[in-house]
């Protein structure tokens, strides 16, 4: 494979050598299907060798735009030089310990960051974790242990993890889910706020849900409530006005830990360092993970400390939980959404998709709904004159989008949802180019 110089001093352009995929991307991927389980499945074929800035580059020698960040990983940039630096240096030092074993400063200290920047000046506590999903797990150990009650709530389409806990919580049966069970107990599913499709207002769904809660489930009952403060997977879906807020304040009033899921909002993402931000809104724990340590896998449970604390000591943690490693990438990585200022440019991203497809629209009503916060947009798209998922024109639009090298995810219970998560140091040129593409794709289905 030809050896390429990675992080942002790439070219900052989308440039097309071959086809998508080309030759040596082919390669790999017959490799890939002769070595990998076919379960690991790949939205678009090509073998990256480098990637910085705005742009990956593949082995072919295809330089693509990045409008995914590794699912709102790389907020900071693919190899961002901070980040370079303090893993390199870490490296040099150790690469493990086990903290349970022999603890070290770096754990500690990205604790104490976390306690700093989460919401609330509450005290707070943090355990560190590998993924996503381990943060969403343990935020429920966490709450079933304090409240000495077994029931969580989740909302419709939600995405919470592949573990076997976090599918139970997860909304979409394919291909999170099917043939996988049976899943955890006491899991319960109520109405979320979805404004283009149910109309109502904030406290409208939070009543419609609150209600269902104490008639199905009961205060009582409830350990906690978990819900993603703009949900993910289920299609960028932004709850209306006071939604949020409404469920923190039942949480509180009946004794039920509020948790907050911002594995994939959280670190300058939605404009704010985390969404919960945007309304005020304090959870009792917050997961974090994805954007925390720009590509390293770290993930958290940040809350309360009379919650955090209230488990034994062993209860929990794992054998790389809080790696030496991402806590020095997590460390660099927070200093430099601060020290850059990305939630400001994620506001900038935000303004030039919003008037991007917000002119589109004018002209084409298969855009049913624009919708997201800061740098975490999507477009719903729809049948022409309806609100009915278009989602097979929604995988035509990604696939051409991918061949003219432009990298684009898809999302939404209904598949009918393009969502974008361009890292937030890519440029505006370069953003614009990768809009007009998928624009391109859409005038042609």
């Amino acid at each position: 494979m030809t050896a390429v110089t990675g992080g942002p001093s790439l070219p900052q352009e989308r440039k097309l050598v071959t086809s998508i995929p080309g030759p040596k991307s082919q390669e790999l991927l017959a490799r890939k299907n002769a070595a990998v389980a076919s379960g690991v499945g790949v939205a678009l074929p090509v073998s990256i060798v480098a990637a910085g800035g705005g742009v990956m580059v593949d082995v072919d020698g295809n330089s693509l735009i990045d409008l995914g960040s590794g699912i709102a990983v790389t907020g900071v940039g693919n190899s961002a030089p901070a980040v370079v630096e303090a893993v390199t240096n870490q490296v040099q030092q150790f690469t493990h310990t086990c903290f349970t074993v022999t603890p070290y400063e770096g754990y500690v200290a990205v604790a104490e960051k976390l306690n700093e920047v989460t919401p609330g000046d509450h005290e707070k506590r943090s355990a560190l974790f590998n993924s996503g999903a381990e943060a969403v797990e343990n935020a429920i150990k966490i709450a079933r242990h304090y409240t000495k009650k077994n029931a969580v709530v989740v909302f419709d389409h939600a995405y919470h993890g592949r573990t076997n806990l976090t599918m139970g919580m997860t909304a979409k049966n394919i291909p999170y889910k099917d043939g996988f069970g049976p899943f955890a107990p006491e899991v319960y599913r109520v109405p979320t706020s979805y404004p283009f499709r149910d109309g109502l207002s904030g406290a409208d769904a939070a009543s419609v849900a609150l209600s269902q809660i104490e008639k199905q489930v009961g205060a009582g009952n409830l350990a906690a409530i978990i819900i993603e403060p703009i949900q993910g997977e289920g299609g960028f879906i932004a709850p209306a006005e006071g939604f949020l807020p409404a469920l923190q304040e039942w949480a509180t009033a009946n004794n039920v830990v509020f948790i907050l899921d911002e594995v994939q909002t959280g670190f300058a993402r939605t404009g704010d360092l985390f969404a919960a931000n945007h309304e005020g809104v304090v959870p009792d724990l917050v997961t974090t993970a994805k954007g925390i340590a720009g590509g390293l896998p770290l993930s958290a449970v940040t809350g309360r400390a009379e919650i955090m604390d209230s488990a034994h000591a062993g209860g929990l943690g794992g054998t790389y939980a809080g790696s030496p490693i991402a806590c020095a990438a997590a460390l660099a990585t927070i200093d430099t959404y601060e020290r850059e200022n990305l939630t400001e440019r994620a506001r900038e991203i935000g303004a030039i998709i919003d008037d991007f497809f917000g002119e589109l629209q004018k002209s084409d009503d298969r855009i049913g709904d624009i919708r997201g916060r800061g740098a975490m947009k999507a477009i719903e798209l729809v049948e022409s004159g309806s609100q009915k998922p278009a989602a097979a024109l929604t995988g035509a639009i990604a696939k051409a989008a991918g061949e003219q090298a432009v990298v684009v995810l898809t999302c939404g219970t209904f598949g009918n949802v393009i969502r974008f998560l361009p890292p937030l140091s890519i440029s505006d040129e370069l953003l614009r180019e990768g809009l007009q593409v998928v624009a391109d794709a859409l005038a042609a289905n």
